[in-house]
């Protein structure tokens, strides 16, 4: 069966590009658009599609408020929602993710990574864009110091930093069991160890945390 999606954003052409890309894809169909925040969180909860794709700045509801609505840590069954946008003004990419995207992506995005962000999402992973990580780092790396950050409930093992890390330079799974020299199936019993550890939902949010840690920084 196809990934269904539900795309959101204020602009027409926008849509309507994301909406031919995407069923272009193979086993991947658009069910629905919505136009602004509101309407977004509307159909989302009407149609339950596999994947929503949603701009961050909207009208009536913005994308962050809309990525909480239906992903936050108070929905009973969250739905995957991948953001996208200019990110030239975005001070809420951050806060999106937190509130339970499970990727990020540019609105300049090529047909392909479009495609394997909407699949991750589906498949339970999490893919942000190369380039969105790397400014990202250089977006969070000066949070105040005194920030409380959350604290593992048992210490976090040797092999699972280095999966933390590479999730936060934004490997896929495959891409890190060929990097550490480990089956698929050990880098998922890893990721999994880390969310219980971290209280973490995904693995979007376990790259936030090697960011509040400061265990990655700019440059690295």
């Amino acid at each position: 069966m196809s990934i269904r999606v539900l795309v959101a954003d204020d602009q027409t052409i926008i849509r309507t590009g994301l909406r031919i890309m995407l069923n272009a894809q193979l086993g991947i169909a658009v069910v629905g658009e919505a136009a602004d925040g509101r309407e977004a969180v509307r159909l989302a909860r009407e149609l339950r599609p596999d994947v929503c794709l949603f701009d961050i700045r909207m009208p009536v509801l913005d994308g962050l408020e809309a990525t909480r609505l239906v992903a936050g840590p108070g929905v009973a069954d969250p739905l995957a929602v991948v953001v996208i946008t200019t990110f030239d003004l975005d001070e809420y990419v951050y806060g999106a993710l937190r509130a339970g995207a499970r990727g990020f992506l540019l609105k300049d995005t090529g047909p392909d990574l479009l495609a394997q962000a909407v699949r991750s999402a589906s498949g339970g992973e999490a893919l942000i864009a190369p380039s969105v990580t790397v400014r990202l780092l250089q977006a969070f790396a000066d949070l105040p110091a005194g920030r409380p950050v959350a604290q593992p409930v048992s210490p976090v093992t040797a092999r699972e930093e280095q999966v933390l890390l590479a999730v936060a330079r934004g490997l896929t799974n495959t891409e890190i069991a060929d990097a550490l020299h480990i089956s698929l199936s050990t880098v998922k019993t890893h990721l999994a160890s880390l969310m219980a550890k971290l209280g973490a939902r995904n693995r979007v949010e376990i790259a936030m945390w090697a960011y509040e840690t400061r265990r990655i920084l700019p440059g690295t």
